[in-house]
């Protein structure tokens, strides 16, 4: 098999794998997924300037960006109240960080912005049992301030 065939297969099963995840994960997975995509991607974005891959590093805090603008659309702005308004302004914060991370190609702001989202992604992952025990996922979202989608 060559190179490619095997880089394709790898990438049609990854491709498999995450719609499989996507189509099984309850509100708090999805989140979850988002903010583990956006960590990953940050990570990535940080080598690809330690190696001087701009224009890929310029792609993947894109990908950022429109992760970080998922999360915060996915706030419940209406019944989340402080809680969501933090996290809200948090978001743009993050977002405006990496956009300038992305201008000047600046691995400290990725490392905040990194830092800042695995402390929410911590406090997420805490919650996720007591979340599940609810019967009724909607209710169990609201009251962390999500929108079930």
């Amino acid at each position: 098999m060559s190179s490619f065939a095997r880089k394709s297969s790898l990438a049609a099963y990854h491709s498999v794998s995450v719609h499989g995840n996507v189509a099984n994960a309850d509100p708090h997975g999805m989140v979850q997924m988002l903010m583990d995509a956006a960590a990953e991607r940050m990570v990535t974005a940080r080598s690809c300037i330690e190696r001087g891959e701009i224009a890929r590093k310029a792609s993947l805090l894109h990908s950022c960006v429109t992760l970080i603008a998922e999360l915060r659309g996915s706030l419940n702005m209406a019944e989340g109240g402080p809680l969501a308004q933090n996290l809200s302004a948090l978001y743009e914060y993050m977002t405006r960080q990496l956009l300038m991370a992305n201008v000047e190609s600046d691995v400290q702001k990725i490392t905040e912005v990194l830092g800042l989202l695995n402390e929410i992604r911590g406090a997420w992952i805490a919650i996720g049992p007591e979340v599940r025990k609810v019967a009724n996922p909607t209710k169990a979202t609201v009251s962390a301030g999500v929108e079930a989608r």
